[in-house]
């Protein structure tokens, strides 16, 4: 079974994975709790816009889709905090902006193409070096950031009001929240996909909820989730030679089938 790690694009793969599986659900907590869990889609096509950027311009397309998602995540939290337009609506507005905005690029480009769709879909066999270099350092930077900032953090997420009273910089920090959200989505492209990558975000994080008491363990049972999900997904889609993204995300709602029979039984 351990000739997968015979091979380097698997090594790779594992790494790169891992770092995945633990920061989706960890950004992915704190979105679910606050009912936000649509901004990983939203983003996810946004950055698919970014990905058809790089593609015609030949700029490494990871670098066009961080930028291009930090950007609307950050207008998309402005227009949301400014009361000019909902959180909802803004969202919908993106996610359909962002797709018109790939459509029209992917059709100056003349149409698809395998680069394309190992964004899209995620591929295992793609993840270079760089790539981890790029996914590691980020995703170290994303659980630092967690970890330094998770109190106030966690207390926007369940009363942004009274941490705006008790003199908490409530827009600073949800700026910091979908920052952290479009990098998220757009290091996880190449392992789980770009269309699924809102779904790594969400199931571990519901599924833990149907086990856990309090937010803490909640958290640490979706990033759980999340690392079994990638890391058997990856070992399942070697071996029956099925889509890496589409067998992670698959995992996880089996992951979450169960918890909720558990929690079912709990409640009894």
């Amino acid at each position: 079974m351990l000739e997968i790690f015979q091979y380097s694009f698997m090594i790779r793969a594992f790494i790169a994975g891992t770092v995945i599986g633990i920061i989706a659900p960890l950004i992915g907590s704190f979105l679910v709790t606050r009912g936000y869990a649509l901004m990983a889609d939203s983003l996810s096509h946004i950055a698919l816009a970014g990905i058809a950027i790089g593609l015609l311009a030949g700029i490494y397309p990871i670098y066009t889709a961080i930028l291009v998602s930090v950007i609307s995540a950050v207008i998309i939290e402005y227009l949301r905090t400014r009361r000019r337009i909902s959180g909802d609506i803004a969202l919908a507005m993106f996610l359909y902006g962002g797709l018109a905005t790939a459509i029209i690029l992917i059709s100056l480009a003349r149409g698809f193409n395998v680069g394309l769709f190992s964004y899209l879909f995620g591929s295992i066999t793609t993840v270079r070096s760089v790539d981890l270099w790029v996914i590691g350092s980020l995703g170290l930077a994303t659980i630092v950031v967690v970890y330094f900032l998770y109190d106030e953090l966690l207390y926007i997420s369940f009363n942004e009001e009274a941490a705006r009273v008790s003199g908490i910089p409530v827009n600073a920090l949800n700026t910091v929240l979908v920052v952290l959200t479009a990098i998220t989505v757009s290091l996880s492209m190449r392992i789980v996909g770009l269309l699924l990558i809102g779904a790594l975000m969400v199931i571990p994080v519901v599924a833990a909820m149907q086990v856990a008491k309090s937010f803490i363990t909640t958290l640490l049972y979706s990033v759980a989730f999340g690392l079994v999900s990638v890391i058997l997904g990856l070992f399942v889609s070697y071996y029956l030679n099925l889509a890496a993204g589409g067998t992670i995300v698959a995992i996880s709602l089996g992951l979450f089938g169960i918890s909720a029979v558990i929690g079912l039984k709990k409640h009894a």
